[in-house]
């Protein structure tokens, strides 16, 4: 069986358009703030609230899953909340 790599762009694409075509309108109200983990290949999904979680358990039903994770009803899975130093050529 030949394995068909993603690039990273591809991965996000096809993540995107199942969450919006399939998952999306079934989940949302209820299960905002967790996350998705998606198979792009074949649809398949868990919700966690830890991303790690979700993933695993794709990964154990389909051991060669190219995953896809969002964080539901959010336009991104993390954020950086508070500040941090940038070095200079001076420190």
């Amino acid at each position: 069986m030949a394995i068909r790599t993603y690039s990273s762009g591809e991965i996000a694409a096809r993540g995107e358009a199942i969450y919006r075509e399939q998952i999306q309108s079934r989940v949302e109200s209820v299960e905002k703030g967790n996350f998705v983990v998606i198979d792009v290949e074949s649809g398949d999904f868990e919700i966690d609230a830890g991303d790690a979680v979700a993933t695993r358990r794709v990964l154990d039903r389909r051991p060669t899953a190219v995953t896809y994770g969002i964080c539901i009803g959010h336009r991104a899975a993390y954020s950086h909340v508070g500040g941090f130093r940038v070095p200079t050529l001076y420190d």
